[in-house]
């Protein structure tokens, strides 16, 4: 006994711990900021126009017609229509022929091409034209349509939206006086910039950092015909990145399409490899040959406010999968591409590594004016491929292995995460993990399978990413040899996530990784992998030295890069007649980007001239900082308590509403009555309530980066009802309630909330308040009826680390309370106790009242993770 209650004792001191890490993590204890020591880094150097103001300077008539060289605001909103909205030029043209439209709309313009010759010549540009441009490589030239990279960096630079934002010199955070506690998390919080800072200052002092990212992949535009555009992206890690992660704010740019030829002449495999990578490398010298220059000797670049700098465009991150990091650093396929662990050592956590020698690699490269067998020797003793003259060879400051980033959506997701599902769908039997799929209990964050997920091809990341946050509870229960989860892999991944990293947090990372490592060795004695020799997996022993190099994963995540294929390429073709396409779609994306840029012209008009607040870099947290919402009118007007109790399943709706009266009318007695006695003493004066059929948490924007509103969480408390074809199943959500004064669960700790399924969200008329309560006392607009589960146990469980919890009852009944429905912290996921086998008869509708214990799913997302694990 005394055993176990030490063991208890670990884990809740194990617990405790792990809270106070996770705090200071999110800056919670407050964040030191240490500059840089020499205070010229980042300097301005004098002020010029503002962005704003020079772009107005351009347009002739702007002064009197806000949105010249529009005639009006209609003229101005029908063609930022058809130019954002994704209409076809024979489209509009066709509309506007509709005879009267165009008079009684009063546009200046009566088809596309007029519009086009308005877009074209009438409207100022900050973003670069594209040129066309022919690269030869083995004798044959290929087309490639590039931006001078530049304009492109002085474009997001001196763009007057991310202005006030913008990072100059790099800083040091630390989450406690002593300096002891480093955080990490934008990218000027990284080791990186410091020591480049500091080499910098040798050569040039005073100089301001603009780190370039560099993003390439290729991607198919066509269903059929498999057709495919090659599009380098580039972006700048001044900007914080919260505004680069979201597509919207326009923190990329496109910097090129690369010609996408397979060189299917050349019969030769190996040689056509080699020509291909050669004719990759030739493209991107070409466009990034301005930066060997202007990364040493610096450029004077305005920012959006006017303020000039002295700023030196260094090469610091590449991002990409794993193909095209092999393709940027030159890497055999199978090795790493940033360091030279054996090809065969690659499944090992504990084998020695070292950052591949770029000194040795570069003396290789200079070996090719000694001839073709004396140059591919050379590279093979450096471990590279013979590439002739990479791009990143000349380029000031560049360490093209060290620039590789970590890659959240292939290395993880569609990576370890694909290999983890079908492992343990071998080991557990994919008929199981099926019916567990099927059974599972609705949730705002969840994906229900109907069908299961062992049988889904082209899972994408975002489906894996679904299957993560139940992946692990589905399993527990089946019978496998020593408690086989897979838990330390999606600890890793969710750790690996967080916006802001602390040193204990990336000891929390690895951690995580070693546990995996320690118990892989099962799926080897089930016969279900002979070895784990996978770069990827390999690849997760550098995510915490690349954390500390260049800031969070969220700084370089190919997901975001993912999604720029949308508007860069997919839609840029579709606008196109598919003849000589590129050509119209660097039209058609110079024009869209015209717009987008006059669109802010006038918005700045329209707002005048605003005191803004300086903007200080701090830690992003996750604590959750939401707005909680309800519809304004309810779902229904007038429901009686019967229809509460039989269609909601609100049994003791009476009672417990009684009950709440009672204590909320008698919370200020100076003696203390039993409110079992008073409760006898209250009468309804009404026979139905108004009912919301759900709450709402929506985004708060905390960082002030001018984030747009959305849902993030969401409750469901609805009736069984007819709906189409058939009826829609009852549904009750369960939830986090506070029953300590404190939402907060991260500070407060989870003593102070407790799970309620929540079956009714209500309001009791104003009308009838004066009647059922004193005129001192405040009662919330609106209420909730939730039916409760037990308190948590002190520590979870040992094997897998999730909370077991269980109906709470009293006499064989459920107990049921009427709260404020401010005390409904956010939503939660029960995970059934499925047993060895799941019984059939469950079903996700009917599964929360079937079932009598459950697991609490700490995977649902960040903010759950970071307080249960």
């Amino acid at each position: 006994m005394d055993a176990i209650e030490d063991l208890a004792d670990d884990d809740e001191a194990f617990r405790e711990d792990h809270q106070d890490i996770q705090a200071r993590a999110q800056g919670q204890h407050g964040c030191v900021v240490v500059p840089y020591p020499d205070p010229r880094a980042g300097q301005k150097i004098t002020n010029c126009r503002a962005a704003n103001m020079e772009y107005g300077a351009h347009l002739a008539n702007a002064e009197e017609n806000l949105y010249h060289p529009f005639a009006s605001k209609m003229d101005w909103e029908v063609a930022r229509w058809a130019k954002l909205c994704g209409v076809s030029s024979t489209a509009l043209s066709d509309l506007l022929a509709i005879e009267g439209v165009s008079e009684h709309l009063s546009l200046s313009f009566k088809n596309a091409n007029e519009l086009n010759a308005i877009v074209n010549h009438e409207l100022p540009t900050d973003r670069p034209k594209f040129k066309r441009e022919q690269i030869v490589v083995a004798g044959e030239a290929f087309d490639v349509y590039y931006r001078d990279v530049i304009e492109c960096v002085k474009s997001l630079y001196g763009d007057p939206d991310f202005a006030k934002y913008l990072a100059f010199a790099p800083q040091r955070h630390y989450s406690d006086e002593d300096e002891t506690i480093r955080l990490f998390h934008d990218m000027h919080t990284g080791k990186w910039w410091w020591d480049t800072q500091k080499k910098l200052d040798q050569h040039s002092p005073g100089g301001t950092i603009i780190p370039i990212i560099i993003s390439s992949d290729k991607t198919q535009v066509t269903l059929f015909r498999n057709k495919s555009v090659y599009p380098v992206y580039l972006t700048i890690g001044n900007i914080p990145k919260e505004i680069r992660r979201k597509p919207s704010r326009g923190a990329h740019i496109l910097l090129a399409y690369l010609p996408c030829t397979r060189l299917e002449h050349i019969a030769n495999k190996a040689s056509r490899r080699r020509t291909l990578a050669n004719l990759y490398h030739a493209c991107l010298s070409r466009i990034l040959a301005p930066l060997k220059s202007i990364g040493l000797e610096g450029l004077r670049m305005a920012s959006g406010d006017g303020a000039l700098r002295r700023c030196h465009l260094l090469f610091a991150s590449f991002i990409g999968d794993y193909p095209e990091q092999l393709l940027a650093t030159g890497i055999k396929f199978g090795e790493c591409p940033k360091c030279d662990v054996d090809i065969g050592e690659t499944g090992s956590n504990t084998a020695p590594f070292h950052l591949r020698n770029l000194s040795k690699v570069l003396d290789a490269l200079a070996t090719l004016d000694e001839g073709n067998l004396s140059f591919v020797h050379a590279c093979s003793e450096a471990g590279i491929k013979p590439i002739v003259h990479p791009f990143w060879e000349d380029l000031p400051f560049a360490n093209i292995f060290r620039a590789i980033t970590p890659d959240v959506l292939h290395q993880l997701y569609q990576g370890l995460i694909k290999h983890l599902l079908g492992w343990l769908s071998a080991a557990c039997g994919a008929a199981e993990i099926d019916a567990r799929c099927r059974r599972l209990p609705p949730n705002h964050h969840i994906h229900l399978f109907s069908k299961g997920i062992t049988g889904l091809s082209r899972i994408s990341g975002t489906e894996h990413a679904q299957i993560c946050r139940f992946l692990l509870g589905i399993v527990i229960g089946i019978r496998l040899p020593n408690n086989l989860n897979g838990a330390g892999l999606l600890d890793f991944l969710y750790l690996a996530q967080y916006p802001c990293h602390s040193s204990e947090t990336l000891q929390l990372l690895d951690d995580a990784l070693n546990l995996f490592h320690e118990n892989k060795d099962i799926f080897i004695d089930l016969g279900i992998r002979s070895n784990f020799n996978l770069p990827k997996l390999h690849a997760t022993r550098h995510y915490s030295a690349m954390i500390m190099m260049m800031g969070t994963t969220d700084n370089y995540n190919t997901e975001y890069t993912e999604r720029l294929h949308i508007d860069f390429a997919k839609d840029a073709y579709r606008a196109t007649n598919h003849k000589d396409e590129f050509v119209q779609m660097t039209c058609w994306l110079e024009r869209k980007e015209k717009i987008m840029r006059h669109a802010k012209y006038i918005n700045w008009r329209r707002a005048g001239v605003k005191e803004t607040k300086p903007y200080h870099s701090r830690p992003p947290d996750m604590t959750f900082r939401r707005l909680q919402s309800v519809a304004k009118h309810p779902s229904a007007k007038a429901i009686s308590i019967e229809k509460l109790v039989e269609d909601y399943g609100a049994t003791y709706f009476r009672e417990a509403l009684t009950r709440y009266i009672t204590q909320i009318s008698h919370a200020n007695d100076p003696i203390p009555l039993p409110l079992d006695a008073l409760a006898r003493d209250v009468h309804f004066p009404f026979r139905t309530l108004p009912v919301f059929d759900k709450i709402k948490w929506l985004s708060v924007d905390a960082r002030g980066h001018g984030d747009a509103t959305a849902t993030l969480d969401c409750v469901h408390a609805r009736p069984q009802r007819s709906s189409g074809s058939g009826l829609r199943p009852r549904r009750s959500d369960t939830a986090l309630v506070s029953v300590g004064g404190n939402p907060d669960v991260v500070s407060g700790g989870i003593e102070g909330v407790r799970v309620g399924q929540v079956r009714v969200v209500f309001s009791l008329p104003s009308k009838i308040l004066p009647l059922l309560f004193p005129p001192t006392v405040k009662v919330p607009d609106h209420l909730a009826y939730i039916e409760w589960f037990a308190p948590f146990p002190s520590a979870p469980d040992r094997h897998h680390g999730l909370y077991k919890i269980s109906r709470a009852l009293h006499g064989g009944e459920k107990i049921a309370s009427v709260v404020p429905l401010g005390d409904i912290v956010r939503s939660v996921h029960l995970i059934p106790n499925f047993g060895a086998v799941v019984p059939r008869e469950w079903t996700s509708d009917t599964v929360l009242d079937n079932c009598d214990t459950f697991w609490l799913n700490s995977y649902i997302d960040r903010y759950t993770f970071c307080i249960f694990k």
